[in-house]
C-alpha cells in the first residue's frame, strides 16, 4: 500500500537542498564564536543562512535571531509583556496572551490595540489568512512563510515567528525576526550569542538547513508551485463536496493557504477519521500537530462559533509540492467510502 502524506502543515518533507547543506555543515569542526579559521568558517555558514532567510522572507535590514523553533521565538518575543490575541492562535502564542480577542465566524480577528497585540498571518488548521494591522507587535508567520508571497518589511509587524520544518527545513530550528532596534530582553542568558538576544552555541547544522530550505521555498513560490498545489486542493474539495451533504468546509469562501483544507462532519470524531484514514494509507490530522491526538474540540473552530460536536469532528488535510492529483482523488474516494459507512452506522 502506497502511503500518501497529507499533513504538511505539521511538518514538511526535508528538502534535498536542506539535506545537502546540513551534511556539509556537519563536516565543520569550528565553533561560530571562535576567532580562528575553523570558527570563522562555521560563522560564515550561520551568516549565509541568515542572509538567505532575510531574502526569502523579505526582511532585509531586520534582525534575525535563531532559536530552537517558533515556540521559543514566541517566548522570546512575548515574555514579560501583556498581549491581546485570539483563541485561534497556536498554543505557543496563546500561552502568552492576557486578553482574549473575539473571532468572527469567518475566522478573522479585529485587533483593537496593535502595539499590544499578536495576530497570526495564517491559521494552521483552517488555513484562513488574516489582514495584519500596521504597528502589530507580533505575528506568527510560521504557516505562511514559504507558501504565500509575503515580505516582513511590508507586513507592518514589529516581530515575526518562523520555523524551518514547515517549509522543508529540519526540525528544531526557528527564528524571531524583528525590526532593527527593537528592545528585547534575552530569555536564555550566557555567552551573548545572537546579538545578545539568545545565548548558546548556534545550531550550525540546523541553521544551514533552514537557510537552504528558505531559499528553495522562495524559488518554488516564484515558479508557481503553490498555485499548482492550490488547484489540487480545490480538486479535492470539490470532489468531497460533491459526494457528501453533511460535511462543513471551513473557510471555503475565505482567503486561505493554498494547500489547506479543513472540514467537519458533525458526529464523526476527527480522531476516528484520522485513524481510519491512517489505516488506509493517508497521513492527515485532527488539528494542530501540537494538539492532535488529544480528545477535545478544536479551540480554533470553537472560537469561530462552531458547536462542540462540529469542532470535535474536524480534520485537516494539508498538501505539499510533491502531492499528485492521483493522491487527492484516491483520498477523496477512500474518505467518501468511509463517510458513507459512518452515515449508515449512525442511521
Amino acid at each position: 500500500m502506497k502511503r500518501v502524506y497529507l499533513d504538511h502543515n505539521a511538518t514538511a518533507a526535508l528538502r534535498p537542498e536542506a539535506r545537502d547543506a546540513m551534511i556539509a555543515a556537519m563536516d565543520l569542526v569550528g565553533n561560530p564564536s571562535s576567532v580562528h579559521a575553523e570558527g570563522r568558517a562555521a560563522k560564515a555558514v550561520v551568516e549565509k543562512a541568515r542572509t538567505q532567510i532575510a531574502t526569502a522572507f523579505g526582511a532585509d535590514g531586520a534582525d534575525i535571531v535563531f532559536t530552537s523553533g517558533a515556540t521559543e521565538a514566541a517566548a522570546l518575543a512575548m515574555a514579560g509583556r501583556d498581549f491581546q490575541g485570539a483563541a485561534i492562535e497556536h498554543d505557543a502564542v496563546r500561552a502568552w496572551i492576557d486578553e482574549v480577542l473575539p473571532v468572527a465566524q469567518s475566522g478573522h480577528v479585529d485587533v483593537l490595540n496593535a502595539p499590544q497585540s499578536t495576530l497570526q498571518l495564517a491559521n494552521s488548521e483552517t488555513g484562513i489568512v488574516q489582514s495584519l494591522p500596521a504597528g502589530l507587535a507580533v505575528t506568527d508567520a510560521t504557516q505562511a512563510f514559504g507558501k504565500l508571497p509575503i515580505a516582513f518589511n511590508w507586513l507592518g509587524a514589529e516581530m515575526a515567528l518562523i520555523s524551518a520544518h514547515k517549509l522543508g527545513g529540519p526540525k528544531g530550528i526557528g527564528a524571531l525576526v524583528m525590526k532593527r532596534g527593537t528592545d528585547l530582553a534575552a530569555q536564555i542568558k550566557g555567552g551573548g550569542q545572537e546579538m545578545g538576544r539568545r545565548s548558546g552555541t548556534e545550531n550550525v547544522t540546523g541553521i544551514a538547513g533552514f537557510g537552504a530550505a528558505a531559499e528553495a521555498a522562495s524559488r518554488d513560490l516564484a515558479n508557481g508551485v503553490w498555485e499548482n498545489v492550490a488547484e489540487l486542493r480545490n480538486i479535492l474539495e470539490n470532489a468531497l463536496e460533491a459526494g457528501t451533504k453533511a460535511t462543513i468546509f471551513v473557510g471555503k469562501d475565505q482567503g486561505r493557504l493554498p494547500n489547506t483544507l479543513c472540514f467537519a462532519t458533525p458526529g464523526w470524531k476527527g480522531e476516528t477519521q484520522v485513524m481510519q484514514m491512517d489505516l488506509s494509507g493517508f497521513a492527515i490530522s485532527a488539528g494542530s500537530a501540537c494538539s492532535s491526538g488529544k480528545v477535545r474540540a478544536s479551540a480554533v473552530l470553537t472560537a469561530m462559533g462552531f458547536d462542540e460536536m462540529t469542532a470535535s469532528s474536524a480534520i485537516r488535510v494539508s498538501l505539499g509540492p510533491e502531492t499528485a492529483e492521483e493522491d487527492v482523488l484516491r483520498f477523496a474516494e477512500t474518505w467518501l467510502e468511509k463517510e458513507k459507512k459512518h452515515r449508515a452506522r449512525a442511521a
